[in-house]
């Protein structure tokens, strides 16, 4: 049995657009406002999870974005939950709950730290999010680089791939600084090149993941 890596799904989600395997969704959205868009998003998405409405906006953007690509792929329920890696990676860690933290603490004299903010001051709380949702139980880590690394994440992901312990990865760039945000999703599953599937049946190469970023 010959088995390959291949993207099945991927979305984009920036300036209030969605893209879901390059085909654009129609958002009902009125508002420019970031925080509502999500709001909006979750509900035309028809999830049922309420715990989203606690999470800073970074974890309710990879959310939505890991759930339109595990949506879109080809297993539909029938996962492995035990193998199913995230790898994810940003270029502004936490700062926007890194910024709300800081204000609960900067006064001496009206110091109110929150739990409910601090929890969200490390970024791979969004792998831990989106793990918790789906009961994903596989290997995962966060990067942090300056620019989103195609040939980084696709050697990151191949080398767990070529492991027995993992059989699908979620991948992706996570970024979300104010109003200023981005996502870029893709699922990467192991699959028998003897059987047809459903979803893209794209090559896993960097090269691909540029196209499919760009």
């Amino acid at each position: 049995m010959i088995m390959e890596a291949t993207i099945v799904s991927y979305c984009k989600i920036k300036n209030n657009t969605v893209w879901v395997n390059g085909e654009k969704i129609n958002i009902d959205n009125n508002s420019v406002d970031f925080s509502a868009f999500l709001v909006n998003l979750y509900r035309q998405m028809n999830l049922n999870y309420p715990k989203f409405f606690k999470m800073d906006n970074l974890c309710k953007l990879g959310i939505l974005a890991a759930e339109m690509v595990i949506q879109n792929n080809s297993k539909s329920e029938n996962f492995e939950k035990d193998k199913v890696a995230i790898f994810l990676a940003n270029n502004s860690s936490s700062i926007e709950t890194d910024r709300n933290h800081i204000k609960t603490i900067v006064n001496k004299n009206d110091y109110f730290p929150s739990p409910a903010v601090f929890v969200y001051t490390l970024p791979n709380i969004i792998i831990g999010e989106i793990a918790i949702k789906h009961k994903f139980t596989g290997e995962n880590a966060f990067f942090v680089s300056e620019t989103f690394d195609a040939n980084f994440m696709h050697t990151y992901a191949s080398i767990a791939l070529q492991s027995r312990h993992t059989t699908d990865a979620v991948c992706g760039w996570i970024n979300v600084d104010g109003n200023e945000y981005e996502a870029f999703m893709y699922y990467i599953e192991k699959k028998n090149l003897n059987k047809a599937g459903n979803g893209l049946n794209t090559h896993h190469t960097a090269e691909m993941i540029y196209k499919l970023y760009n």
